[in-house]
């Protein structure tokens, strides 16, 4: 196998972690991912699907894989699986003990894995990593995996909330947009029905939290967006 033989077969395997990672992806991000021309991202499709991947084309839309087909699980370069090592003491100093939780039960995943050599590295790099923790914020939160599922699935969520230098507890329904990360805790960024505006909840003063079934309309807004309007215009942490 020469050198193009062997960068093609790098793409194709590439392209199929692209496909199993996005639901849909187009020939025009695939083609600029790997600096290759469209024409041969369709030739290198051609190929995934003569080798009998069961790829799915939505025209005008892009590709995805066929529902419920699953690729054998992935390897991960030393350097990779580094990588994941080294974000894990990040995780771990998180004041929100659900996002800690499931990284460690994912990391425990993705760690069965690893080839023996690369797994012992990793084990050893695990020990030889800390990362000081933020001694003035003690206190948790334990709602940002139960949030990052209202905000995928656009359900309603009842915020009982603590007020910020108050003794006052709020009840807000709201509609989960964004969540951002700050000294190793979260805000949460939603809009409210009370306020009629976007605004900013820390997760470390919910005192409860309800998931509605009802479900909002998705705001045609991106973050960068979001973050735009935030510079016109002074929205305040509740």
């Amino acid at each position: 196998m020469n050198d193009k033989d062997t960068t093609r077969l790098s793409r194709l395997t590439a392209i199929l972690t692209q496909l199993q990672t996005k639901r849909l992806i187009t020939a025009t991000a695939l083609a600029e991912k790997f600096s290759v021309s469209v024409r041969t991202i369709y030739r290198d499709i051609r190929s995934l699907e003569q080798s009998g991947v069961p790829i799915v084309t939505e025209e005008g839309k892009g590709y995805s894989l066929m529902e419920g087909y699953r690729l054998p699980p992935v390897t991960f370069t030393e350097s990779e699986a580094n990588a994941l090592i080294t974000a894990e003491q990040f995780v771990l100093k998180n004041r929100d003990a659900s996002f800690v939780r499931e990284y460690s039960e994912a990391i425990t995943k993705i760690k069965s894995v690893l080839r023996n050599n690369t797994k012992e590295n990793a084990n050893l790099l695990s020990n030889r990593i800390a990362i000081s923790p933020n001694n003035g914020n003690s206190i948790t939160s334990n709602y940002l995996s139960v949030l990052q599922l209202a905000l995928t699935n656009f359900n309603l969520v009842t915020l009982t909330y603590q007020k910020a230098d108050s003794e006052e507890v709020l009840q807000r329904v709201v509609e989960p947009f964004a969540l951002l990360s700050t000294q190793e805790n979260w805000l949460l960024v939603a809009w409210c029905h009370l306020r009629i505006d976007f605004r900013l909840f820390r997760l470390d003063r919910i005192l409860k939290l309800d998931i509605h079934n009802t479900k909002f309309e998705p705001h045609k807004m991106t973050l960068q967006e979001y973050f735009d309007r935030q510079q016109k215009k002074n929205i305040p942490l509740t």
